[in-house]
């Protein structure tokens, strides 16, 4: 039996995988958190390959304050870098294959098609530049690797825009919400079947791919769709994102060509609307 390490064990992606993981045979899959494996500490790191046959580890661990990682950089490099450093190296050194959870955050999103695999990377944030630098020390340490690019991750787990919506409406009238982003909201679930595929199939095709829901949105409909299907009655009212200033800049476009992923899983990869009704009947 197989030993698959997942990283950031309480986290939205990692309870996907759990909910999941029951259709799976002949694996055994061993969460860790934080307070069980910190990755920011090599010796844990090794220790830990040391005890398990880790056969995949796939690392959803992150540090993802986008905003607080502008005040807290040493912060987010610890996880996002040294983390990920780490896990690689221990991923080579065992003979384990590596399974990366990466963003949209790598791009400037001042290109108006689609981003490939190929395209230029230039993060606008601290968030964004250390999960790139997490991408390169992956690259360069270890070449059975996956790096899956998301965007806009939510899910009936933990915290994120879908809950976060869901409370606001029934606590408020009225919301704004910024319509000047554009991206794709993703149902974990869809990514961590994603992710299960590549195990089950043994998939060899290393290297980086974009996953996310099909379709375009902005925040603000992707909020209007959630509270369209929930049947919630609430005015929500469109904003350019100057007139909502945050700390970290934010892609203005991150919509990822899943091409690659397509072809090379043979993979159908569902409209984000439809995944939406998904997990909000789960909630």
């Amino acid at each position: 039996m197989k030993n698959i390490m997942v990283t950031g064990g309480s986290g939205q992606l990692a309870s996907c995988i759990k909910d999941l993981e029951r259709e799976v045979v002949g694996y055994n899959f061993l969460y860790v958190d934080y307070d069980e494996l910190d990755i920011s500490k090599e010796e844990e790191v090794i220790a830990f390959f040391q005890k398990k046959d880790i056969s995949y580890c796939v690392n959803c661990a992150a540090y993802t304050a986008v905003d607080k990682a502008e005040t807290e950089p040493n912060t987010a490099r610890k996880v996002n870098e040294k983390g990920v450093k780490y896990l690689a190296e221990s991923c080579k050194n065992y003979n384990a294959i590596f399974i990366h959870i990466s963003t949209d955050f790598v791009f400037d999103g001042k290109q108006s098609t689609f981003y490939t695999e190929k395209d230029n990377t230039e993060p606008l944030s601290v968030y964004g530049s250390t999960k790139l630098n997490g991408e390169k020390v992956t690259a360069s340490t270890i070449k059975e690797h996956f790096i899956i690019r998301t965007s806009w991750l939510y899910s009936e787990h933990g915290n994120n825009f879908l809950k976060t919506m869901l409370r606001l409406g029934q606590e408020k009238d009225e919301l704004s919400i910024v319509c000047d982003q554009i991206g794709t909201p993703t149902y974990a679930k869809d990514l961590a079947e994603i992710i299960l595929k590549i195990i089950i199939e043994d998939n060899k095709n290393f290297g980086v791919y974009h996953y996310s829901n099909e379709g375009v949105a902005s925040w603000y409909d992707f909020a209007k769709a959630i509270f369209d299907i929930s049947n919630i009655k609430i005015n929500v009212l469109p904003i350019k994102q100057e007139n909502y200033p945050m700390p970290a800049i934010r892609p203005c476009f991150s919509v990822l060509d899943k091409s690659k992923i397509k072809e090379v899983l043979k993979i159908n990869i569902p409209y984000w609307r439809e995944s939406l009704k998904k997990a909000i009947s789960k909630i």
